[in-house]
C-alpha cells in the first residue's frame, strides 16, 4: 500500500543567509546558512537575544530582506525566484505586523484597514467596506471604525494593526515583536486574538518575541535562534526534554510541572 503524499511546508527557508555592511567597512552575519520548514496553520516562534538574527530570519520570508544566498519558498512558490511585479502579487498572501504599529497616522481605522485592498485593486467599494467592517470584528474593534491612530491605546492600534494584515486573506501573517509595547494584560488579550485567527481561518503565524511567556502562550513550535543561526528547534508541549540552550530550557521550565522542573534541574546537572 502506497503511504499518501506528505504535505509540502507552507514556509521553506533553504540554506539562506544574509551579511549586512557596518559603517565602519566592517560586516555583520545576521544570518548564517540556515535552513526552516514551517507547516501550514503552525503558530511558530522565534526567539533569541538582541542582535541574534531573529528578525531579519523573519523578514527573509517575505523578502524584505532578500537573501545573498539561498530559496525562500511560501506557498510552493519560489519568492527568491521572482520578479518584481510577480514577488508584489505573491506578498499579498503574507501579511505583516510590526512593534510599532506603522498606521497611517491621518487616516481612519476604516482607511488603514482598507489600505492594501486598495493597494492590490480588484475589490469594489461594497466589497472593501465588508471586509474592513469583518476584520475589524474579528479583532475586537468594530466600534473603532471612524477613529484615528491618536485615539487609540497601543493595543488598539495593534489590533488595527492585525485587521490590515489580514484584509487581503493571507495565509501567512508574520510578526516582529508584536506585544514588547504593551503591557501585560494588554498582551494577553491580543494573543488570545492571534489564537483565534488562527483557529477560526487557519492562518500560519510567525511571531519574533524576546518574551518567553509569549511564546509559551501562543506558540505551537519555537526555533531559538543565537548569533545567526537556529540553535534547536522543538514543540512548546514537549516537557519532557532537555533543551541544548539556556532559552530552550528556559522555556520548558515555564510549562513544566513542578516534579518536571525537578528533573530538568537534574539532567542540566549531569550535563554541566
Amino acid at each position: 500500500m502506497t503511504a499518501p503524499p506528505q504535505e509540502l511546508p507552507l514556509i521553506r527557508l533553504d540554506n539562506v543567509s544574509k551579511r549586512f555592511k557596518l559603517p565602519d567597512g566592517r560586516h555583520f552575519d545576521a544570518v548564517q546558512a540556515t535552513s526552516l520548514d514551517i507547516p501550514r496553520g503552525d503558530v511558530f516562534g522565534l526567539v533569541g537575544k538582541s542582535g541574534a538574527g531573529k528578525s531579519t530570519l523573519l523578514r527573509l520570508v517575505n523578502l524584505l530582506e532578500r537573501p545573498d544566498q539561498g530559496r525562500v519558498f511560501v506557498a510552493g512558490r519560489e519568492l527568491t525566484a521572482l520578479g518584481k511585479r510577480e514577488l508584489r502579487e505573491a506578498r499579498q498572501n503574507i501579511g505583516m505586523i510590526f512593534q510599532q504599529f506603522n498606521l497611517l497616522q491621518n487616516a481612519s481605522v476604516f482607511d488603514n484597514v482598507a489600505f492594501p485592498l486598495r493597494i492590490h485593486g480588484g475589490d469594489t467599494a461594497a466589497q472593501i467596506d465588508a471586509r474592513v467592517r469583518e476584520c475589524l470584528q474579528l479583532v475586537g474593534i468594530a466600534d473603532k471604525l471612524h477613529s484615528h491612530p491618536a485615539q487609540l491605546s497601543g493595543g488598539q492600534k495593534q489590533r488595527v494593526a492585525i485587521a490590515r494584515a489580514l484584509a487581503p486573506q493571507p495565509d501567512v501573517l508574520l510578526c516582529d515583536e508584536p506585544t514588547s509595547a504593551l503591557d501585560a494584560e494588554t498582551t494577553e488579550s491580543l494573543l488570545a486574538t492571534l489564537r483565534d485567527i488562527n483557529a477560526k481561518l487557519g492562518v500560519t503565524i510567525v511571531i519574533v518575541t524576546h518574551e518567553l511567556p509569549v511564546v509559551t502562550s501562543l506558540c505551537r513550535h519555537v526555533a531559538v535562534v543565537e548569533e545567526g543561526r537556529i540553535a534547536e528547534r522543538f514543540a512548546v508541549d514537549d516537557t519532557s526534554r532537555l533543551p541544548i540552550t539556556r532559552l530552550g530550557r528556559d522555556l520548558v521550565r515555564l510549562r513544566a510541572s513542578p516534579e518536571t522542573r525537578n528533573d530538568l534541574d537534574r539532567l542540566e546537572a549531569a550535563y554541566a
